[in-house]
């Protein structure tokens, strides 16, 4: 399989083909392994995963260079290296009071005790996504882990530049290499992995989600699935509009606009809607594409060709019903082989437009106006994603009091996309944006567990409803 590099455009990498055959056996192989790295405790499983970390610290420079040629972009990519070793640190510290052993409990009745444990389930099989095509295949990877599972992950075939460094990492640390298997592929190693595994994790588009979902239930396994999201920012009047449009313009456009979490959706209450507009324009003309150097600009390509086509329709679609471009680009622009998009701010734009509706992934802003909070509310809750949003007033107060009506995990306060760089908060996913537990905070290591409990009679006596 030939993979397009999305600064040049030209097919320079190479996967290959792996049969549903040789998943099956690296699904048996890892699965073989499982119990003794469950068995050895979580202090083993600890110790490991930190010199894993040192390994992929030793390969830095590797990974970076793997990540940017798969995505285009500098800075974002050398911050995703970099937060592999926090990310390990901070599961690990979590692992730690997890795992404390239960005593025995007493129970209602006198002479029955309860005691609890929990077993991993044995194998767990990651789908990743390729806007974040390293980070995203660690979120899930790191806490299934240390709770006692056999892990295999799957990334993007749009993104399997990364591949061959990390499994590099993960072979150097014999202890990790047994329960931990990187395989490059498309769908059809997907979906291999789901008639191997016990558990799956995927992130990506909601369309293939619901076809993971659906096999998955074919195997009666359970799945967590974080999809599409088409997040929204509500601004009130009383808001500090500089700030707003600082954190908003960041929040749609790092990764040029290529995340779940982008803010894809602006609502401005009509008394400051000309002022924000004004803004956010200035702001957004600050920001400069890395087509001619990947270390200067701020806004890196389109990743993937076949998104391109997605903008460019949203954008088409609006402008034929009336909107207009304030700032940015009416179509993805191919500079150098590779498809960029300027920020773009869109205005005039209605709630029926496929801008305002349907996921974009791209650095695109549409601002609508709204009069009441109710009216913001329903304009914020009017797609069928509800992942997370943002909402900013006056005070504190004031935004968590309308937060609290939007359907979404993670609602930001006072800033936007806050959940791309805190990880400690717990959140689901509403609506088609997502099914299953929290992927964040110590309760997410219970995805990967099942309760078990010891029921014991600890005195002999004759239990009454033994009597006849």
């Amino acid at each position: 399989m030939k993979i397009r590099n999305p600064r040049t455009g030209e097919y320079d990498y190479e996967i290959p083909d792996i049969s549903a055959a040789a998943v099956t056996l690296a699904c048996n192989d890892l699965r073989m392994q499982q119990s003794e790295w469950f068995m050895a405790g979580v202090a083993n499983r600890i110790a490991v995963l930190q010199e894993w970390k040192l390994s992929v610290e030793a390969h830095r420079e590797e990974l970076v260079a793997a990540v940017s040629a798969d995505t285009g972009r500098a800075w974002e990519t050398k911050l995703e290296v970099d937060l592999i070793a926090s990310s390990i640190d901070r599961w690990c510290h979590i692992a730690k009071s997890f795992f404390e052993p239960n005593s025995q409990k007493n129970s209602s009745i006198p002479f029955i005790k309860l005691q609890q444990t929990l077993v991993p389930f044995q194998l767990v099989g990651v789908i990743s996504p390729w806007n974040f095509p390293l980070l995203l295949s660690l979120i899930d990877t790191i806490p299934a882990l240390l709770s006692g599972c056999a892990v295999i992950v799957k990334p993007s075939e749009v993104t399997p530049r990364f591949i061959a460094v990390m499994q590099s990492t993960i072979d150097a640390v014999g202890g990790l290499k047994k329960v931990l298997t990187y395989l490059p592929g498309d769908g059809t190693v997907g979906a291999a992995m789901v008639n191997n595994c016990d558990l799956i994790c995927f992130t990506g588009s909601t369309a293939t989600g619901k076809k993971v979902y659906e096999a998955a239930s074919k195997k009666m396994i359970p799945v967590f699935l974080e999809m599409g999201g088409k997040d929204p920012a509500v601004v009130l009047e009383g808001a500090d509009l500089s700030l707003a449009a600082t954190a908003i313009l960041w929040g749609s456009t790092a990764n040029a606009g290529q995340s779940c979490l982008s803010i894809e959706r602006i609502y401005v209450q009509d008394t400051v809607y000309n002022e924000f507009v004004k803004i956010l324009v200035a702001k957004a003309n600050d920001l400069l594409l890395n087509a001619d150097d990947i270390d200067s600009g701020q806004i890196g390509p389109i990743i993937f060709e076949k998104q391109v086509k997605i903008i460019n329709e949203q954008l088409a679609d609006a402008l034929e019903q009336g909107a207009e471009i304030v700032t940015g680009s009416e179509q993805c622009e191919l500079i150098n082989g590779g498809y960029y998009c300027k920020p773009t701010v869109v205005v005039n734009t209605t709630y029926n437009m496929k801008l305002m509706q349907e996921e974009t992934f791209g650095p695109i802003m549409p601002i609508m106006t709204f009069n009441t909070k109710q009216e913001a509310i329903a304009l914020a809750n009017g797609t069928i994603y509800g992942l997370s949003a943002a909402v900013f007033a006056a005070t504190i107060e004031e935004a968590m009091e309308l937060g609290e009506h939007i359907e979404g995990g993670a609602i930001s306060i006072n800033d936007a996309a806050l959940t791309a760089i805190m990880h400690e908060g717990e959140k689901n996913s509403f609506k088609l944006s997502g099914i299953g537990g929290t992927r964040m905070g110590p309760s997410a290591m219970k995805r990967f567990m099942r309760q078990k409990v010891f029921i014991i009679k600890d005195q002999a006596i004759e239990a009454p409803w033994s009597s006849r």
